[in-house]
């Protein structure tokens, strides 16, 4: 008998008639001798729309007190989501029961709506599982120590499952979303896009890091810190598929490199919209400005991702940087009124139209030339780049926003991902 986490996405918890599908493959699992926990989301649109109640009453703020609230109002959609799950189970005949994230209790600490994940108490849950129970969990929220409601970003019902996983020790976590896997690219912007039957754990993290939405970045940090067993698939195949089946379906995200994954030079494209940038322009070239800099932006909690600093003329240098996008406003309000005025007041430009554009693989390791390709083949396509950055397994590039699609197919074709691997 093995203990295995199931997360269902929104998608796939959207509807009554798509939680009883839910219930019956959860059910399928239990009757195999299974013991089972299970991580939904939020029903498909409600988050969203909870947190556009919140915004048509405050648009705008940094007040800590209303964050607290957002959290305890975006918890209430995955709270409802297990108790509908609970019920749907039981009338299959199940014994089951809902918990939210504080009844574990799944400790966080008080960054409230990007709280971290500190500590997660099983024994409650242990208890219900050897009572025959089919336990279900709520996703992306937990408690801090003050006993106050957080949440852990979006997508955090992916890290919840696999911290979960991760604190019981279980055989598997089955991430079951409205795709099939993992692909090569995202198939609306690449039809020929080519399903995955395995990925590396490294590419994985690359690829979550840089716009795939398949996994939440975090949920990939966790499997790979606690060696989670991790399979991405569709909650949309018949519930009643032979079980052996579906557990080799979907997309595995391993651990070890074997011989057949070291011959593929890049696994994959990923892209993101979500990227703003900022230059700031003419700021002095002396010890401390970027920590002058990064460290206000730091403090406000908003997150950096690629960095350039320009060559000194003058004793002046050029800083750029991207965020989110729904960060950017807030990131220059705070740089025009905070920190530029101890720096002299250079001018900051901000540019919301960008996008970026990665190629990710361990074959890069040991394939010179793959950047040059990539390069080669954007020029080809007459697009301009604006910041690139790189590691051992990839090369991300910073573009025009509406060059996106063109470019994404274009390295699609030049690296021959819609070709199955030898």
């Amino acid at each position: 008998m093995a203990l295995i986490v199931h997360k269902y996405g929104g998608t796939s918890m959207g509807s009554t008639e798509r939680i009883r599908n839910v219930a019956k493959r959860v059910a399928k699992w239990a009757r195999a001798g299974h013991q089972l926990v299970v991580v939904p989301s939020a029903m498909s649109g409600e988050t969203n729309r909870l947190l556009g109640l919140a915004k048509e009453l405050v648009p705008d703020t940094s007040n800590t007190d209303y964050f607290r609230e957002l959290d305890a109002l975006a918890a209430t959609g995955e709270q409802a989501s297990s108790a509908l799950l609970a019920i749907a189970l039981q009338a299959e005949g199940l014994a089951s029961v809902s918990y939210a994230g504080w009844q574990v209790p799944i400790r966080t600490d008080s960054s409230f709506t990007k709280a971290r994940i500190e500590s997660i108490d099983d024994a409650r849950v242990r208890a219900d599982l050897a009572s025959g129970k089919v336990v279900i969990i709520t996703g992306f929220q937990g408690v801090d120590p003050e006993g106050h409601i957080t949440t852990l970003g979006r997508g955090g019902s992916d890290t919840s499952a696999v911290a979960v996983a991760a604190a019981m020790k279980a055989a598997e976590c089955l991430i079951y979303t409205d795709v099939d896997g993992v692909y090569t690219t995202d198939p609306r912007v690449v039809p020929e896009a080519r399903r995955l039957h395995t990925v590396s754990f490294e590419e994985m993290l690359e690829m979550a890091s840089l716009g795939s939405k398949v996994l939440q970045i975090r949920s990939v940090e966790f499997a790979g810190k606690y060696k989670v067993p991790l399979r991405v698939l569709s909650s949309f195949t018949p519930w009643d598929i032979d079980i052996h089946e579906e557990a080799k379906s979907g997309t595995l995200i391993t651990f070890e490199e074997d011989e057949q994954m070291e011959q593929a030079i890049v696994s994959g494209i990923a892209f993101t919209r979500d990227e703003a940038k900022i230059s700031i322009i003419g700021v002095p070239d002396k010890p401390g400005i970027a920590y002058k800099i990064l460290g206000a932006v730091a403090q406000a909690n908003i997150d950096v991702d690629m960095i350039i600093q320009n060559i000194s003329k003058g004793g002046l240098t050029d800083f750029s940087f991207t965020v989110n996008r729904n960060d950017h406003a807030r990131a220059m309000e705070l740089l025009k009124n905070q920190v530029m005025p101890d720096l002299g007041s250079p001018e900051v430009i901000g540019d919301a139209k960008i996008c970026k554009v990665s190629i990710v693989g361990i074959g890069m390791r040991s394939h010179v030339g793959v950047a040059s390709r990539m390069f080669e083949s954007l020029s080809e396509e007459g697009i301009n780049i604006q910041m690139i950055s790189t590691s051992e397994i990839k090369t991300s590039v910073v573009i025009n926003e509406k060059y996106l699609e063109l470019a994404v197919r274009a390295l699609h074709k030049a690296f021959d991902l819609e070709k199955n691997q030898a």
